[in-house]
């Protein structure tokens, strides 16, 4: 595709970079905001610059905060010996949405994956397994993806937590979602009683 200016192929590069945006995507992304008035692109251009600069991640659970403790964590009406181990933010703001969890959360950020070269020590287990011995955790929610990448997770995870001192009970949601599903497209009924219904997990290996 050739473009008229240089300015706009360079916006258009960048653009189409994010996921799930292509290159036509982005250039008519780049049109619209040429044709609204300038202060909304600059409103854009600094709402980003900000968001990169001051966002942080929560130093209990590794979820995105505008505060060093996010306001979950921070919440005494919470059941803080209940924590629901997802893979990122999206994953919490679903579980969420249902308002049927009450418990706090622990962000991996991300999931083990030898394909990509995801490692546990790139995600944050070793925080985790100290959480669960210092806060004496009374149960853990595996809330992953049921895909490959996910059930490995899940059993690392299994293992882990097993020999920790406290020996907190281990459960994993429901197998309402079907296998190979992301958690944040699944509907608010399903995951709600998928996190109600929570399963051991060693049940969940015998009979998965």
């Amino acid at each position: 595709m050739e473009y008229p200016s240089k300015l706009l192929e360079e916006i258009v590069n960048e653009i189409s970079k994010l996921p799930g945006i292509g290159r036509r995507t982005a250039l008519r992304l780049v049109l619209h905001l040429l044709r609204q008035p300038e202060t909304q692109s600059v409103s854009l251009s600094e709402s980003i610059l900000k968001f990169r600069k001051e966002i942080k991640y929560c130093q209990v659970c590794h979820n995105i905060s505008d505060h060093d403790v996010c306001k979950i964590c921070s919440d005494t009406r919470r059941n803080h010996q209940l924590v629901c181990v997802v893979e990122d933010v999206r994953d919490v703001m679903a579980i969420e949405n249902t308002g049927e969890y009450r418990g706090v959360y622990h962000v991996l950020g991300g999931k083990i994956s030898p394909i990509e070269g995801i490692g546990p020590a790139d995600l944050s287990i070793k925080e985790l397994i100290d959480r669960i011995d210092e806060k004496k955790v009374e149960e853990v929610i595996f809330a992953l993806s049921p895909t490959i990448d996910g059930d490995t997770t899940n059993f690392y995870l299994f293992n882990k937590i097993s020999v920790c001192k406290t020996s907190p009970k281990i459960s994993t949601i429901a197998r309402g979602i079907s296998v190979g599903e992301e958690l944040e497209y699944t509907d608010e009924i399903t995951l709600a009683r998928s996190i109600m219904n929570r399963v051991p997990f060693e049940k969940s290996i015998k009979h998965g």
